[in-house]
């Protein structure tokens, strides 16, 4: 993750944690829970802002009248959205996610944030570098200057996908004993860089939530059964 900062709040939760989201899992304790976990990095879960996950490229500007949007209840949080961006102070974005990747995105020099929800059809349509434009043009950051950081997600390892899948991605498949496999983390880290991100600036945790899933939510091993993990966001 990140180098650690005075001026920055990040995390995402594990699978002790428990599920944080409101209509995934068994959710009967999901606000406790929330408020449990994003109290150890010093957030009010009522604050929280977090959006209805379609797998899209659609991504919001998010302002101070936004605080709160889907902290309490699903129907209140952003809908048909993945990505959040903001140059606000202490309103903490959050994405949930179950092999999906999350990214986070930091201009220390503005101040800005953007947190991307990930899966393969949002990676498709590029919704890092999507997000990366869109703090461009309202933030006026500079590529160069972004910190990039890559959250749990099911890796190539374990990903397994069809033949289909090379209509969609020229890079990030890899082909063994006839299977294929798709490099999520990989196909986000090219799409940083061809946005004019430094390759020294992008962290990844590397953890694949297949194979540690004794430890974070997998939807490929759990199915619909599967919790969502939490990555959190802020600037303070």
């Amino acid at each position: 993750m990140f180098p650690k900062s005075k001026h920055l709040v990040f995390g995402f939760s594990l699978r002790r944690h428990q599920n944080m989201s409101l209509v995934y899992g068994d959710t009967r304790n999901s606000l406790a829970q929330r408020r449990s976990f994003l109290a150890e990095l010093g957030v009010d879960y009522r604050n929280l802002i977090c959006a209805k996950q379609v797998h899209s490229s659609n991504i919001r500007y998010v302002k101070k009248e936004d605080r709160g949007r889907g902290a309490l209840t699903y129907e209140s949080a952003f809908a048909d959205t993945d990505g959040l961006v903001t140059d606000t102070k202490n309103l903490p974005l959050a994405v949930f996610t179950a092999d999906c990747l999350s990214v986070f995105l930091y201009d220390p020099s503005i101040p800005a944030i953007g947190l991307v929800h990930a899966g393969w059809r949002s990676s498709k349509e590029n919704i890092a570098g999507k997000t990366v434009q869109l703090m461009q043009e309202n933030f006026k950051v500079k590529p160069e200057k972004i910190l990039a950081s890559f959250g749990p997600c099911i890796r190539e390892c374990c990903y397994e996908v069809g033949e289909e899948f090379q209509r969609h991605f020229s890079d990030g498949l890899k082909k063994k004993d006839n299977r294929y496999y798709l490099d999520l983390s990989g196909i986000n880290k090219k799409q940083l860089l061809d946005c004019g991100i430094l390759e020294e600036n992008i962290y990844d945790s590397k953890i694949c939530t297949s194979c540690q899933n004794d430890h974070f939510y997998s939807y490929r091993k759990e199915g619909k059964s599967a919790g969502r993990m939490m990555s959190v966001i802020m600037l303070k």
